[in-house]
């Protein structure tokens, strides 16, 4: 499973500068979405996502398109991620998922930490992993959950200014949601709530060092 060799100890340039907005942003108080719903189910099922950074001088996110005739999400794009196993942390659900995804190596990926959980209507606590990997992984979408992958621009979708407000009617009245349109992807729901909220927490745009 493991058959590539893990990254080097050395720590890089962009994996310390996550590093240190990640710390510092979730080390102060930053208004964050929940998660929203009327139907919620008492007992909520832990899930993860892995959002995976590409190691560039442009870095890059990671992302998927469900597949069209999926249950539920179909044909939305999203983090690779899923339901945890019993007994399993986030972390190692957000790798495993990731894995059985988009054949991401767990040796290849350099976490950073966890962020802000989600809460979805379909009763899903999703807790984000925000991780490193190599830049030009050889990714195999997995076609029983995946129709495609591809790869945004960190500036891009952590940039407020490209976060559109919009309104759906869900369980009875109108709510609102983010939209983050890059290229022909579409980016909203509870894939752009969790970018939104890394969005505040890592002030990418305006800490640059």
């Amino acid at each position: 499973m493991h058959g590539r060799q893990p990254p080097s100890d050395q720590t890089s340039e962009l994996f310390d500068r996550l590093a240190d907005h990640f710390e510092r942003g979730h080390s102060r108080a930053v208004e964050v979405q929940a998660g929203f719903a009327t139907t919620v189910p008492e007992t909520l099922k832990p899930a993860a996502v892995l959002i995976a950074i590409t190691e560039r001088a442009e870095p890059g996110v990671l992302l998927t398109h469900r597949r069209a005739d999926l249950r539920q999400h179909a044909g939305q794009v999203a983090f690779p991620g899923g339901k945890l196993d019993p007994g399993e942390h986030a972390v190692g659900a957000a790798l495993r998922e990731a894995y059985e995804e988009l054949a991401i190596d767990p040796a290849q990926v350099r976490v950073i930490g966890t962020s802000d959980t989600f809460i979805t209507g379909t009763g899903y606590d999703i807790t984000p992993v925000l991780a490193m990997v190599p830049p030009d992984l050889p990714l195999v979408c997995n076609p029983d959950e995946v129709s495609a992958w591809f790869e945004a621009p960190l500036s891009f979708v952590l940039d407020t200014a490209n976060h559109a407000d919009r309104e759906t009617m869900f369980e009875g009245r109108m709510r609102p949601y983010i939209e983050i349109m890059w290229q022909e992807h579409r980016i909203w729901g509870v894939t752009a709530a969790i970018i939104a909220n890394l969005a505040r927490r890592l002030d990418w745009l305006e800490r640059r060092q």
